[in-house]
């Protein structure tokens, strides 16, 4: 089994991650693909983040008529701030027949120089990466790398802090997210 990774806070979860994640199974050798909660990403502050069950809740509520989307909570086990190559480690450790991958928008590929154990990520895993519109460049030994998979997904330019910042505003933001998801903030009252 291949499954392909695509970490985040999820903060919320919205049509965006959606589609490229179904985008990915549909058109790479990707069997599933996790959608990896973080509890708090190293580069994130926790003040603000929704608790890590209620945004595990909405991967739930967002995935569940996917049959090849799944939401993992692997990482609210770990000792926080945890980093990928920990997760991989303990993936790899309860899962030792399949093989993992990293998914990443190329924003992120700019600055996976500097992530922790970079090169031992590399030297195990591939790396999906789905065009973002962004400043910089990727560092030249990424760029033809043999692990890194360029993937031609459709540009996704909506971002969980707009959707959290429109819903502080008060406006509309019921069509870029799932039904589940959207009556879930909306019952809740959630980035009011």
């Amino acid at each position: 089994m291949k499954v392909g990774l695509y970490f985040g806070t999820f903060n919320p979860i919205h049509i965006g991650h959606l589609t490229i994640a179904n985008h990915l199974v549909e058109h790479s050798d990707l069997d599933e693909v996790w959608f990896v909660v973080t509890p708090l990403s190293p580069f994130k502050k926790k003040s603000s983040l929704l608790d890590n069950y209620h945004r595990l809740d909405m991967v739930h509520l967002a995935t569940k008529d996917y049959d090849k989307l799944r939401p993992s909570d692997i990482e609210f086990g770990l000792k926080q701030p945890n980093y990928t190559v920990d997760t991989l480690a303990h993936l790899f450790e309860k899962h030792p027949d399949y093989e993992f991958a990293l998914i990443m928008g190329e924003d992120n590929l700019k600055s996976f120089h500097k992530w922790k154990n970079n090169e031992v990520i590399l030297e195990n895993h591939n790396i999906y990466v789905y065009p973002r519109l962004s400043e910089g460049n990727v560092v030249s030994e990424l760029i033809n790398h043999p692990k890194i998979i360029k993937v031609d997904a459709p540009i996704m330019e909506l971002s969980s802090t707009f959707i959290r910042n429109e819903i502080k505003a008060n406006r509309n933001v019921r069509p870029m997210l799932s039904s589940g998801v959207w009556k879930l903030i909306d019952d809740m009252g959630f980035y009011q």
